[in-house]
């Protein structure tokens, strides 16, 4: 049941501004770029034998397990409920009124839960679990923490249901790491430390700025060892030069003297720039190989929605 997910990393309980955030867009702090862009296959508002339109935009709490929608995956026909989707996105308590009633779940945040459940029904089909220590290890690395208890006192939701939420984000999480295989984009580069320039009290804008281009252009082994890590199997380590003077690496940084005990700043931030286009274009690419998946998944699945709140 997890929200959309995102690759950004936080300790749990401890940011004021996931504070603000609904849970299902916390719990959406844990994949890159998991269901953003998608088709949604067949989709309907206000319709479908399940439920009909709701002629309300409040609920009573005795009306929490009215379906508010509906969706069909492998051939299943399953309701959903404005109970599940206001779970999803906070407390039932902090979503309350002043005269104790709910809002009727937009749509946007039923179709989030449907084609969320989705995925995690694909997931289950190919028999991924998670344990509990799976789940501990999960939050660990993508909140920061494991202390249930705490994750959801700072967001007024019970244990079960935040661990409810992570789970089907974990899941989501080892589906994508199934279809893509070992193709997960790599790490992103790190870019090189600018040189340290002293200055000297006295000096002009001017004369700090060219002592700074000066240091930008000395060469050090640091900015060269730099480069030739990054070049890989295109530097000759045996010649101390590039193998080629057409591959990615030559080419960027072909105005630069490279050499394997001395290189600038400056050629170092041009081989920077390569290998994050290098990475870049494979993140793209994984990318695209998770979401196609998932796009012909939806595609062959339904969700009607009978809200009628925009």
């Amino acid at each position: 049941m997890a929200e959309d997910l995102t690759n950004d990393k936080t300790e749990a309980g401890k940011s004021s501004g996931l504070a603000g955030l609904g849970v299902g867009a916390w719990v959406g702090i844990a994949v890159a770029t998991l269901v953003i862009g998608l088709l949604i296959g067949f989709f309907a508002l206000g319709g479908g034998s399940a439920g009909g339109s709701l002629n309300k935009t409040t609920l009573a709490e005795s009306e929490l397990d009215t379906a508010v929608a509906s969706y069909s995956y492998n051939g299943k026909n399953t309701n959903v409920t404005a109970r599940e989707v206001i779970e999803q996105n906070g407390s039932l308590d902090s979503a309350k009124d002043e005269e104790g009633n709910y809002a009727v779940p937009s749509a946007d945040l039923v179709l989030s839960y449907a084609r969320n459940r989705i995925i995690e029904a694909e997931a289950d089909a190919k028999g991924i679990e998670i344990n509990d220590e799976d789940l501990t290890a999960y939050a660990e690395e993508m909140l920061g923490s494991s202390d249930f208890e705490s994750i959801a006192t700072s967001y007024s939701m019970d244990v079960d249901t935040v661990k409810e939420l992570l789970r089907g984000s974990a899941k989501m999480n080892k589906l994508r790491e199934q279809i893509v295989g070992g193709e997960d984009g790599g790490t992103a580069p790190e870019s090189p430390t600018p040189p340290e320039v002293k200055t000297e009290e006295g000096q002009s804008d001017e004369e700090k700025q060219a002592a700074q281009d000066a240091a930008n252009d000395a060469p050090t082994k640091e900015y060269a060892d730099y480069i030739i890590k990054l070049a890989g199997d295109e530097w000759d380590k045996d010649k101390g030069k590039f193998k080629s003077e057409d591959g990615p690496y030559a080419t960027a940084l072909a105005e630069y003297e490279v050499k394997k005990d001395g290189a600038s700043y400056n050629a170092a931030q041009a081989a920077y720039y390569v290998a994050y286009q290098e990475y870049s274009t494979k993140q793209t690419e994984v990318s695209k190989k998770w979401t196609d998946y998932v796009n012909e998944l939806l595609g062959n699945s339904s969700i009607d929605i009978f809200t009628m709140k925009s």
